[in-house]
């Protein structure tokens, strides 16, 4: 697993802004109240369930946000396949300050421990087909550039990242363009180099490849017909399985020949991982 987070995100904003939601303008009344100011509490963090693990850096930042003299000791890494059981990471500090932090380092690890390991169980479905698992962009508001970490720590590669990294040419857009060739013909004109474009039929290729379509993304057909599609483009543009692909049905369309399968529900339908924060004294 090779996977970071670009330089260009900025976890010390996400922290203070996650933290912030959390406390509001008054803050942690529970533990200020509970608590007092100079308890001190060991703790580990354990996942209940096998996981793949993701998101341990962030976690990390948000204790030490609120207690900058924090120890922690990371057990295993990011990516990381790991038991049921298993402890994470092992802490040290001030009580107010790790309880506090708790539920929004919490939250955030299980929720990319998640998308991490439903994303390695389709790498898994589909290994030893040639095909490669690709990502989307349904991902949560604000969230996507996490996610799709996640996705890269459990093995997918990521899709388009934005708007405005490729050209996606959809039913609608053809729609309103007028036809396909329109379409490209416009998304060329405007200097795009990696023009995708969608067909769900066998009869759209040709003319989205004479378009100028650069990448053909094979909507909603059954296996017989990507093979067909497959054959039909011959390896003169990559060729992408898309819609009805679970974990049921994924080795059979990676079967096909298509070079990539995308899986909208990676970040769309991940369950949350099973993952505590056991504080105690010792």
């Amino acid at each position: 697993m090779n996977a970071t987070l670009p330089d260009s995100f900025d976890i010390a904003a996400f922290v203070a802004a996650t933290l912030a939601e959390d406390l509001g303008t008054i803050g942690d009344i529970t533990s200020v109240a509970v608590i007092p100011a100079d308890a001190r509490f060991t703790g580990v963090m354990d996942s209940r369930d096998p996981i793949v693990v993701a998101g341990l850096a962030l976690a990390e930042a948000f204790f030490r946000t609120l207690d900058s003299d924090v120890r922690i000791e990371r057990l295993v890494q990011d990516g990381d396949s790991v038991a049921a059981d298993t402890d994470l990471l092992r802490l040290e500090g001030a009580g107010r300050a790790l309880l506090t932090a708790e539920r929004s380092a919490l939250n955030t690890v299980q929720h990319l421990s998640g998308i991490a390991t439903m994303t390695r169980q389709y790498v898994d479905a589909m290994a030893g087909t040639g095909a490669i698992l690709l990502d989307t962009r349904k991902t949560i508001p604000g969230l996507r550039v996490l996610e799709k970490y996640a996705t890269r720590v459990g093995g997918a590669q990521n899709h388009r990242m934005g708007l405005w990294d490729a050209a996606m040419i959809k039913d609608n857009h053809v729609a309103v363009a007028g036809g396909v060739s329109e379409a490209v013909r416009r998304a060329k004109a405007a200097g795009i180099a990696h023009i995708i474009v969608e067909v769900d039929r066998i009869d759209q290729i040709e003319p989205a490849l004479a378009a100028g379509a650069t990448h053909l993304l094979l909507d909603n057909m059954p296996p017989p017909t990507l093979r067909s599609a497959v054959a039909l483009v011959a390896g003169r543009v990559p060729t992408e399985a898309s819609g009805g692909v679970n974990l049921e049905t994924i080795r059979a369309i990676a079967e096909t020949g298509v070079t990539y399968v995308s899986v909208g529900r990676l970040t769309q339908s991940a369950p949350a991982a099973d993952i505590g924060l056991d504080f105690t004294t010792a």
